[in-house]
């Protein structure tokens, strides 16, 4: 898929769709590798990581299984609420948190207790664009895609106002990259 040249909301492209695939496939051989003999649990969080979170199952090539959450926030941690919670519960087993971007780390936070919460065997984190410039809360990544600029960034499911998800590659979003 070609990006649209008249489209003049895009910047710069970051990360384009072959450097993505490369990554999330090591992303996946590690995850392979670090769960070999368990049935890992890939668990997205809706709806940018959607994209993320298929490849990455592809990319495993163990046997696992995945549900998503979705998670709305706001106004701070007491205004985090989940909107749809795993369908099958984590107690016992060994969970991947699968997220596009994490940022001050506030709602990462709040999941991350919220499922430890519930008695995993043992709770990872994996995001694609990590922006460790932002953080304010503390959370651990285990696998990690790519370091973000401080800019928006659309494509490869993240969007602005709804558009932007379907592209291949990750691109700053002119409009909002200055």
């Amino acid at each position: 898929m070609t990006v649209p040249q008249t489209d003049s909301a895009l910047g710069e492209m970051l990360f384009d769709a072959q450097a993505i695939a490369d990554r999330v496939r090591d992303l996946g051989a590690r995850i392979s590798r670090d769960y070999a003999g368990t049935i890992p649990m890939l668990v997205g969080v809706l709806n940018a990581a959607a994209p993320f979170l298929a490849d990455l199952s592809r990319a495993v090539t163990i046997p696992a299984e995945f549900d998503v959450i979705s998670v709305t926030k706001f106004r701070g941690e007491q205004g985090i609420r989940f909107e749809k919670d795993t369908a099958h519960s984590v107690e016992g087993r060994h969970v991947v948190l699968v997220e596009d971007t994490i940022d001050t780390g506030l709602t990462m936070g709040y999941v991350v207790k919220t499922l430890r919460a519930r008695q995993p065997a043992s709770l990872a984190f994996c995001v694609l664009l990590d922006r460790p410039h932002r953080r304010i809360g503390e959370v651990t990544i285990e696998y990690k895609g790519f370091d973000a600029p401080d800019v928006y960034v659309v494509g490869y499911g993240l969007d602005y106002e709804g558009r932007y998800r379907e592209l291949p590659a990750l691109y700053a979003h002119g409009a909002l990259a200055q």
